[in-house]
């Protein structure tokens, strides 16, 4: 039990302490990417603390699990790790932390049901707006354009992608500014991004008192948006991307004194018109290579008695 109680600990602290460190830091606006890669390895660091903690806590608890969990592993590894009499505290762990286990898989189920059903719903009122004419055969056209007064824009992902954009964005849009925008949001669809916000919303819904998935959930919304501003600006220029923004967002009242859903849009355009400097490559792998060994540590502690004991 020693062993499935430092996992526990570990776990806990990390989701404490992760979001508020990572909150003090200045470089993930200024390397979203890294950023995300730190963020997922922290996460899933946590959710790796809690899965092995429930498989030693089980094998306390239960000689069947322990046997199939140690069955080709020598005799003075199992006995490394101390299995003797745990009470009901064993038994009560694996159980809480299995319960834990199943309601993650049905968030992730809902989340997964949730977005096929939405996606079904925004791909049946795209065809009632923009239908095939008489004769016309369904094509492989990635852009859409649709009738209305609202500058808008936006990436609907599935097995045929396209990017839709209302004619009043196309009015607004000057120069290359819409190739900004398209490039902006395959910007999402190329890195998956859809898979980060859909996976957050599901661990932060499935446990909203646990700080490092409500944190996760909101670091993952920013940074997406970040990291896809930087991919259209690097082909088309932080100044045009930037335009670009004002034009979809001048008339949401996003620049106002009032704050609104789309309040992140006033500090992208700033980001963009004044880039902050960017971290040397030496740094970037610093600390894409320390966030990778950030899950390595829990399965190192679990794994520690085993591997004293061959020596």
């Amino acid at each position: 039990m020693t062993v499935s109680v430092a996992l526990l600990l570990l776990g806990a602290l990390t989701a404490v302490l992760a979001p508020r460190l990572l909150a003090r830091a200045d470089w993930p606006e200024r390397e979203p990417v890294v950023a995300l890669w730190v963020w997922q390895c922290v996460v899933a660091a946590v959710l790796l603390c809690c899965a092995l903690s429930m498989a030693l806590s089980a094998a306390a608890a239960w000689q069947a699990v322990r046997g199939r969990l140690f069955a080709p592993a020598p005799s003075r590894v199992i006995e490394a790790y101390a299995f003797g009499p745990s009470g009901p505290w064993a038994a009560t762990t694996a159980l809480l932390l299995a319960c834990g286990g199943v309601w993650t898989a049905a968030m992730l189920a809902r989340e997964i049901h949730l977005t096929r059903a939405a996606r079904r719903t925004r791909r049946a009122e795209l065809q009632v707006r923009a239908p095939l004419l008489p004769g016309e055969e369904p094509g492989n056209d990635r852009l859409v354009v649709l009738e209305g007064e609202r500058p808008d824009a936006w990436w609907l992902p599935g097995a045929a992608p396209r990017l839709v954009i209302t004619t009043a964005a196309l009015r607004r849009l000057k120069g290359r500014q819409l190739d900004a925008v398209l490039a902006h949001e395959q910007g999402h669809a190329e890195a998956r991004h859809d898979w980060l916000l859909h996976s957050s919303a599901a661990l932060a819904n499935g446990f909203p008192q646990v700080p490092v998935f409500a944190a996760f959930r909101a670091q993952m919304h920013r940074l997406v948006e970040l990291a896809a501003d930087d991919v259209a600006s690097r082909r088309f220029g932080r100044l045009t991307i930037a335009l670009a923004l004002v034009e979809l967002n001048e008339d949401r009242g996003v620049f106002g004194p009032c704050p609104t859903p789309h309040g992140h849009v006033p500090q992208r355009v700033h980001r963009l018109l004044a880039p902050p400097r960017r971290l040397t490559p030496a740094r970037r792998l610093r600390l894409t290579a320390a966030a990778a060994l950030v899950p390595v540590v829990p399965v190192l502690i679990a794994f520690v008695p085993g591997l004293h004991a061959l020596r």
